[in-house]
């Protein structure tokens, strides 16, 4: 069982040599902003907010419209009473004039002009519709910072695994020498048999925890994979060699106030406050009223047959001037809408602020995080170096007889967990790093070049 496991790590290792090779996280990044499919929503969504700059610009362009009818119609005119004058006729009164077309066909046109002077339930939805514009372009925005920010911690999840496969690896290595060792032994009679015991069940706990690795190595792989476009058999990611410098973290008050006027989400929260407060304006009794300048010319025409024999009426009209519309009574709707939108106004208010606090609360927890950071790296890599050390005592001591095997296993398990806890570590402060850039608004590709140049050598499991 032994040999197999050894053979089949073998084959997996020279595999992997033969496909994988270390993906640059630029390269990582290109790959998922072009393939990632949340991201591609977020795109579309922003192009197609841009017909609405058009909309904005048409709300105070003139309107003209056409309209024309035909059909059947009747008509019975009667006038009594009328004065009747004419050339050479001389002047009558008492006359009487009667008209009659039934079933006749009724022909109708309308061309119309209205252009815009003075609306301000117009003026608001314009103002909204420009911010929505904004909204969208900050949604885009929003995607792209937190599309940058889980590609990386993807690409470091990946390295993890693949460092946290490679010491267990090398920690199965070294359990199946020592096993195999304790067994020579204690045929010799060097040994009592609850050092082969220890050491077999040593030995199974960490095959299962190389079993258990190897899944998630694989796990993490596929949805780099999955988010990048790119095939899985080549991806390798590479670990952090040192975090960002402190120095260049700088003060705490400087880091709030760039995330209270740059953090995109909060920036989000302040259009859609900004964008209720016009919606108020649509319904407020100031913007009910409008004016227009208006031009109208139509024209009606009956023709047909009735009580009189064979008629035709027809009417033409034209107008230009001023137009004032004022909604006298709506039975009550524009209170209800202007009450609705006052009280979504306050809502969009209150979570905005909510949305400031909790930008700040982040910000802090950030900061704090990297201000420590590297305290912290220098603790665990000295409690490393303490581990190697203690291993290789621990290894020498076991040779000559100071040592039992079952110290030797623990002293490499502690070695081991020692490795990867700094390697976490520095991974956990190269993303509290993008995570405080991104709360601040400043995260950019430029980012990612700086972290290609500190990454280690690649490794592979």
């Amino acid at each position: 069982m032994h040999l197999n496991l050894r053979l089949g790590a073998l084959s997996l290792a020279l595999g992997l040599a033969q496909t994988a090779f270390a993906t640059d996280l630029s390269e990582v990044w290109q790959a998922a902003w072009q393939n990632d499919r949340d991201y591609a929503v977020a795109r579309a969504a922003q192009a197609a907010a841009q017909p609405r700059r058009e909309q904005s610009a048409a709300l105070w362009r003139p309107r003209v419209a056409l309209s024309a009818g035909v059909g059947l119609g009747s008509s019975e005119t009667e006038a009594t009473g009328a004065q009747f004058s004419a050339p050479g006729l001389g002047t009558n009164s008492g006359v009487g004039f009667n008209t009659s077309v039934t079933g006749g066909t009724a022909t109708r046109w309308t061309l119309s002009a209205a252009q815009p002077l003075y609306n301000p339930e117009r003026r608001a939805q314009q103002r909204q519709i420009e911010l929505s514009l904004g909204v969208a372009e900050l949604e885009w925005q929003l995607a792209r910072q937190n599309l940058l920010v889980s590609t990386v911690q993807r690409y470091f999840d990946l390295a993890l695994a693949q460092e946290t496969l490679a010491v267990l690896q090398r920690q199965l290595a070294t359990v199946q020498r020592a096993s195999t060792e304790v067994q020579d032994r204690f045929r010799l009679g060097a040994v009592p048999v609850t050092d082969t015991h220890e050491a077999q069940a040593r030995l199974a706990d960490i095959q299962a925890q190389v079993l258990l690795a190897r899944n998630d190595w694989q796990v993490k792989r596929d949805r780099l994979a999955s988010s990048t476009g790119l095939p899985a058999q080549v991806l390798s990611a590479r670990l952090p060699l040192h975090p960002a410098d402190p120095s260049s973290l700088g003060p705490l008050e400087p880091w709030l106030q760039r995330a209270q006027d740059h953090n995109p989400g909060l920036r989000l929260r302040q259009a859609a406050t900004e964008v209720a407060r016009q919606e108020v304006g649509k319904f407020s009794a100031r913007a009910s009223a409008s004016v227009d300048l208006v031009a109208q010319t139509s024209r009606e025409h009956l023709g047909g047959s009735g009580a009189y024999g064979s008629a035709g009426n027809t009417a033409a009209n034209s107008f230009v001037g001023l137009q004032l519309s004022v909604p006298l009574w709506t039975g009550g709707y524009r209170n209800a809408k202007q009450e609705e939108a006052v009280l979504l106004a306050d809502k969009a208010a209150a979570e905005a602020d909510l949305s400031r606090q909790e930008v700040e609360q982040q910000v802090r927890a950030s900061w704090f995080n990297l201000s420590i950071g590297n305290e912290r790296l220098r603790a665990l890599a000295q409690g490393l170096a303490a581990s190697d050390a203690r291993l290789d005592a621990t290894r020498l001591g076991q040779q000559v007889g100071h040592r039992t095997t079952q110290d030797l296993m623990n002293a490499e398990s502690d070695a081991a967990r020692a490795r990867l806890n700094l390697a976490q570590a520095r991974v956990a402060l190269v993303l509290e790093r993008l995570r405080l850039d991104a709360l601040a608004g400043t995260l950019t590709d430029d980012v990612l070049r700086a972290l290609d140049g500190n990454l280690a050598a690649e490794r592979q499991p």
